[in-house]
This record gives C-alpha cells, sequence and structure tokens, in this order.
C-alpha cells in the first residue's frame, strides 16, 4: 500500500454546488490551502473571491501538488470525468495523495476509480455525506465512508472540517451502500410524511397545531420538522432537488437487484419524483411529494387561526 501523508496541508476541491461550495469553504477556514476546480469558472472565482482561496482552470491544475483531493459532483460520469484523462486529477496527483469522493454516485464506480488509484499509488475514499446544504453551511455533515481504515485515518483531521460523524462501512464502495440506506430511509419518510399533512389538511385540521403535537412525538423525524410547514405552505424552491433523489434511487433500486433486496416503497416513490420532474418539478425540494396529493381542504385548514 502506498504510504499516505499523515499531516496533509493542501488541499484540492473539484465541484462547488450546493455542497461542495460550501465545504471548501470550511477547509479554507480551517486553515489548508485549497485550491478549487469547478466547470463554471465564474462560480469558482466568486469562490475565490469570497474565501481568499485558489482557483485552477482544469482539475488535474487543481490537484498538482495537494495532499489530498476532493470532489463532489453530479453522478457516475461526471466522476470518471474529473478523475481520468488528461486534465483529469489523477493525472495532477503525486504518489501518496488521497482522493476522497463525495460525490453520491454508484458503489460499482467506485471500486472501479478505487482500484485504478491503488495502481497509481493514491489512496482511494468513497465518501457520501449527508445533512443537506443546511449542514454543508454550518459544517454538520455526516460521512459515511468506505476504503482503506488507514487511508480514512490519515484524512480524518480535514474532513471534520465540514462534518460532525464520519464513520467507516469497510472496502471501497460501502461508503455508498451505506448513503443509499440512508435515501431509502428518506424516500419513505418524505412519502409518509407527505401523505399524513394531506391528510390532515383534508380533514379540516390546524396544521400548525397539528406539526407541534407531532414533532413531540413517536412520529417526528428531521424532515417533518425541517420540512412539514413548508410542505403545507407550499415553499419547495429550495433544499435537495428531488431530480438528484431520483439518481440516488436509482443506484439503491440497481444495487437492490444485485444483493436480492426488495424496495416496493423506494421503488413507488421514484416513480413519483419520475411523474413530478416530468411536470418539469424536478429542481424542487424532495417533499414536493406532497404535490402529487389531492388536498381539497388545504387552503381552509391552513388559514386557520393559530
Amino acid at each position: 500500500m502506498p504510504q499516505h501523508n499523515t499531516t496533509p496541508r493542501r488541499a484540492a476541491f473539484i465541484g462547488l454546488g450546493v455542497m461542495g461550495y460550501p465545504m471548501a469553504g470550511h477547509l479554507v477556514r480551517a486553515g489548508y490551502a485549497v485550491t478549487v476546480y469547478n466547470r463554471t469558472a465564474e462560480k469558482a472565482a466568486r469562490w475565490v473571491k469570497e474565501t481568499g482561496g485558489a482557483a485552477a482552470p482544469t482539475p488535474r491544475e487543481a490537484a498538482a501538488g495537494a495532499d489530498v483531493v476532493f470532489a463532489c459532483v453530479g453522478n457516475d460520469d461526471d466522476l470518471r470525468s474529473v478523475v481520468l484523462g488528461p486534465d483529469g486529477a489523477f493525472a495532477g496527483m503525486k504518489a501518496g495523495t488521497v482522493f476522497v469522493d463525495h460525490t453520491t454516485a454508484s458503489a460499482l464506480v467506485e471500486r472501479e476509480l478505487a482500484a485504478e488509484a491503488q495502481q497509481r499509488g493514491f489512496g482511494w475514499l468513497d465518501a457520501p455525506v449527508s445533512g443537506g446544504q443546511a449542514g454543508a453551511e454550518k459544517g454538520c455533515l455526516t460521512v459515511f465512508a468506505g476504503g482503506d481504515a488507514a487511508v480514512l485515518e490519515a484524512v480524518l483531521p480535514v474532513l471534520e472540517a465540514y462534518s460532525a460523524k464520519v464513520t467507516h462501512f469497510g472496502a471501497a464502495g460501502s461508503g455508498q451502500l451505506a448513503k443509499m440506506v440512508n435515501q431509502i430511509c428518506i424516500a419513505g419518510c418524505v412519502e409518509g410524511l407527505a401523505e399524513g399533512l394531506a391528510f390532515g389538511m383534508n380533514a379540516g385540521l390546524d396544521m400548525e397545531k397539528l406539526l407541534d403535537a407531532l414533532s413531540g412525538g413517536a412520529a417526528s423525524s428531521w424532515q417533518m420538522v425541517n420540512r412539514g410547514r413548508t410542505m403545507v405552505e407550499e415553499k419547495f424552491d429550495f433544499g435537495f432537488a428531488l431530480d438528484w433523489m431520483r439518481k440516488d434511487l436509482g443506484f439503491a433500486l440497481a444495487e437492490a437487484g444485485r444483493n436480492g433486496s426488495e424496495l416496493p416503497v423506494t421503488r413507488a416513490v421514484a416513480e413519483r419524483y419520475d411523474r413530478l420532474s416530468a411536470a418539469g418539478d424536478g429542481r424542487l425540494d424532495t417533499s414536493a411529494l406532497i404535490r402529487l396529493l389531492p388536498r381539497p381542504n388545504a387552503e381552509e385548514s391552513a388559514a386557520k387561526p393559530r
């Protein structure tokens, strides 16, 4: 196994989306020298102006000289495009560098790229995160890690710049499998919450009182506390885009086909997200599931005195 730096100080971050942008900023504030790459150069320039970090025109140039390289991009194809090829990060990384992939991707691509990294003398961790944009901005993400335990230990102090909990699940790809469980659970929870809230509105209940009552009992969840009121108010232009959840659930359903799992609720919710996306709502928050449910008394219920 290649030797990895035990005290990384230089980092590269590839992908400045709603998650990567604040995560890379936390690294700068934690004292790391950070160079970023983003497909849209204007966004990288804005990040540099805000944080004092640096930007590079290609993943290869961003990764040059880094002790650890992070990525948080869209999907398997996006990940390969920023890792492989003459302008990919691998082309610029030195032996012993660790690549930490925060993309929510397939376990298959993680195993593929981990094997390639090992051949080149790099470390590789798949490390998808949970906590959403708010968690990224607050620096309190949950990280599901797969890969060599020694590699994770070497970069753990860096990960702690924006995470509240890091859990190692085993070999490459296992972090993605754990994230799939996370998304499966969320999908069922959001659908149940949507059905319950729609039922409450149709029954003419005071939804503010109902949410207050439910949030203190066994039905409470992160989704209820953080999305219940906005679902009742039909506010969905924020949060985690349902098209990204469709992608994540697709990975879970494909993996279920390989490991013999049955995911009837997940499959049904994925199909409901497909309907919303086909209607042009793919960028809305995942809580927009409630829009598919009939709510004849919704306005009357929401307007009741509080």
